[in-house]
């Protein structure tokens, strides 16, 4: 496989799959629903703020998700 190739492929976002109590779930999405946010972008940053609270440095793809 080409370094070129690799590097493509590294840039697709990944999806990350939770289990969580139904009414945890319903209750975060109606909350993210009156921020005007999305469940996605809250745990997006709490992802971000957990790897720097640890010290976890990480190369941003250059296909940057919206938050």
């Amino acid at each position: 496989m080409s370094g070129k190739k690799n590097a493509r492929m590294e840039d697709k976002p990944a999806r990350l799959t939770v289990l969580i109590d139904s009414e945890k779930k319903k209750a975060f999405e109606e909350l993210c629903a009156s921020q005007d946010i999305t469940a996605s972008q809250v745990l997006r940053q709490l992802i971000r703020e957990y790897l720097a609270q640890h010290g976890v440095k990480y190369e941003a793809s250059s296909k940057r998700i919206p938050d």
